[in-house]
């Protein structure tokens, strides 16, 4: 056993069944799961080359599989040739044309119910309009848009005319979107007038000008959608409203079938270095495993009306909201607000009112509507939802156990996801009429999927007491298949660690006795107490089962004696509890965690504030946390916070 090997500290025992009413209905069942596991491990590039003939429409096809001669920049289906936009779109026409493919509710509560139909020609009139711009095959477009189904058209657009798309968050600043824009050498920006958050508008086109001003001199066209109708700048010769630029433009637009490989979008994230990644995502491979996850985890059905909370901004937005259900011919919805807007009822009204049957959120918005109480989503008829999912991070068992009983009133199975922005695809995850499911654990990986704990060495670890990196181990099809333009630190980044045997996650994970997998936190996140590396996911369990507890963050900080302290930040559910209150809760707290999972991982110090400094998108910054936690002076672009001024309060400034 390595002496770098991750402690697992948290016990969870509690199990649920799938139901006999939904395993009845599911569309795997155990001994089609069991069949495809065996499929897969028996002929890997086989087994995906099957489904890829059975779930995407080809032009041409495809002769190799899989070609690892340049590992690991894997290809999949070469010699393929495919049209994204075609599958999610043109071949639902005939049998599903009058389906309702997605429902879009405004944060003021407009309401546009479009058929597939009615898509195929929104997509194929803006198609035509970005043709008639210039812009071609191969050509990037930047995306900044509100959560309206016209970010969905124009991702399509692009996907129908072979120009690669880059989708980023409506909540990124002028300087975030600038990056973006430069990294891609994008030719065109789709954005809009501006969007309603939060009962205010957001600035996307002022933002989208600020960002074109200070470079970004590839960009030629700049298509805007009239959303919010408040007065906004137009530069004469490169901005076009979107309605003028789609007017007279014919709604059939004849799809660029493009090779297996080309690339279908790029979504960056945040690097350690600063520079944003340009994670590189294919065009067949993608939409296979977005296809694949859809059936199997989501379960999603033709009778089925599913929200995935996500923005398209996120690549779960790309994955749940846009290509994995519209390639399958479902029904989805798009909501542009807030979710606390009139007021923190407004997730479980649209539940209601829409008939949702599939529900899929970040364990953070959970968490958030933990804290307001019971009696909010009572009010509402939740009995329409068959299936809940989980995605973004990994969720505590006392949020697992709320979302269950209060939402899902002890009848839904709960499909926990992990993957990842470079994944594409779920990876992890439950089927929901097969796997028993532990609160806090993503369960077991999916068919085709490889993915092992290693020790420091590479070695797998079997101990269930232990964990380590978690890695996969053989290729699959909605990989990422490069950095934009840095080949160097894609192979560096996710495949150096191992000498390029695995991927690497750069998460920390441990397997039970059972072999389900628990997500302990990021490798970086790590803390090291006194000799023990422990996970930050497992203490922060610890806190929230306390019964005052609605949120807990964990970082570390500089010890002298222990090598690192722990620092948690905590929400309460109810007021923040007063100075006088806080020393007593802070000393129950401590011994509350000491209990649950030992002494060891008592928190050195815990600040209370009404809430964690989160992105729009519902992410904690914990590098933020990190400076706060260690006194350090705040450099950091804070302006993409939902709340920005939550930053004084947990420095206690406020």
């Amino acid at each position: 056993m390595s002496d770098r090997d991750i402690e697992s500290i948290l016990h969870e025992t509690r199990v649920f069944e799938p139901s006999a009413e939904f395993t009845a209905d599911c569309r795997l069942n155990s001994a089609r799961l069991d069949a495809l596991h065996e499929k897969a491990a028996a002929d890997h590039a086989g087994f995906w080359a099957d489904l890829a003939r059975e779930e995407l429409d080809w032009q041409q096809p495809f002769s190799t599989p899989l070609d690892d001669s340049q590992a690991p920049n894997y290809r999949w289906f070469t010699e393929g040739r495919i049209n994204v936009a075609h599958n999610c779109l043109d071949r639902h026409l005939a049998e599903r044309g009058e389906r309702i493919a997605i429902i879009g509710e405004g944060e003021k509560g407009d309401l546009r119910r479009i058929s597939y139909r009615e898509l195929h020609g929104q997509v194929g009139q803006l198609a035509n309009a970005l043709k008639a711009q210039g812009i071609g095959k191969g050509d990037r477009v930047v995306i900044y848009m509100p959560m309206v189904p016209e970010a969905a058209v124009a991702m399509l657009a692009c996907a129908r005319i072979g120009a690669i798309h880059s989708v980023v968050f409506g909540g990124f600043s002028a300087n975030s979107l600038r990056d973006r824009i430069e990294d891609a050498g994008a030719k065109a920006v789709i954005t809009a007038d501006g969007a309603h958050r939060g009962g205010n508008i957001v600035e996307l086109k002022e933002a989208s000008d600020e960002a074109l001003a200070s470079g970004c001199e590839t960009i030629e066209t700049v298509i805007v959608l009239k959303r919010t109708g408040h007065n906004v700048g137009m530069t004469e010769g490169r901005d076009v409203w979107w309605h003028d630029a789609v007017d007279g433009q014919a709604t059939e637009c004849e799809a660029e079938w493009v090779d297996a490989e080309h690339p279908l979008f790029l979504l960056y994230t945040s690097g350690s270095t600063g520079k944003p990644k340009g994670i590189q995502h294919s065009s067949a491979g993608y939409l296979l495993n977005a296809i694949c996850t859809n059936k199997w985890v989501m379960d999603l059905q033709d009778n089925d009306v599913f929200w995935c909370t996500a923005d398209v901004g996120w690549i779960t937005g790309h994955t749940y909201v846009v290509y994995g259900p519209l390639a399958c011919g479902g029904t989805v919805v798009m909501y542009e607000g807030a979710p606390t807007v009139p007021d923190g009822g407004r997730f479980w009204k649209m539940c209601q009112d829409l008939g949702v049957t599939i529900f899929y959120t970040a364990p953070t918005a959970i968490r958030a509507l933990m804290k307001l109480g019971d009696d909010i989503p009572n009010q509402y008829d939740l009995s329409k939802i068959r299936l809940l999912g989980t995605v973004g991070e990994p969720i505590n068992p006392e949020a697992w156990i709320w979302y269950h009983e209060v939402i899902g009133k002890e009848r839904c199975p709960i499909v926990d996801t992990w993957w990842q922005t470079e994944t594409g695809s779920q990876m992890i995850a439950p089927v929901p009429g097969v796997t028993a499911t532990k609160p806090g654990s993503c369960t077991r990986p999916l068919p085709g999927i490889d993915a092992a704990i290693v020790d420091e060495q590479g070695n797998e670890i079997t101990d269930p007491h232990y964990g380590g990196y978690l890695v996969i181990r053989k290729p699959w099809p909605s990989m990422l298949r490069t950095i934009w333009g840095d080949n160097e630190r894609y192979i560096d980044t996710y495949w150096g660690k191992f000498n390029n045997r695995y991927y690497v996650a750069g998460d920390s994970a441990h397997k039970d006795e059972d072999g389900y997998v628990w997500i302990m936190g990021r490798i970086d996140d790590v803390l090291n107490v006194s000799g023990h590396r422990l996970g930050t996911m497992e203490v922060e369990s610890a806190l929230v089962a306390h019964p005052r507890v609605a949120e807990a963050a964990v970082v570390g900080r500089p010890h002298d004696t222990k090598g690192e302290a722990i620092s948690a930040f905590v929400i309460c559910k109810g007021d923040r509890p007063t100075d006088a209150e806080a020393e007593s809760l802070t000393k129950e707290l401590r011994d509350w965690v000491g209990k649950e999972i030992g002494p060891i991982a008592k928190p050195d110090d815990i600040r209370f504030a009404d809430n964690l400094p989160k992105t729009r998108s519902g992410k904690i910054m914990r590098r933020l946390l990190r400076s706060i936690a260690k006194g350090e002076e705040i450099t950091q672009d804070i302006s993409t916070l939902e709340n920005p001024a939550i930053v004084a309060q947990l420095q206690g400034k406020v």
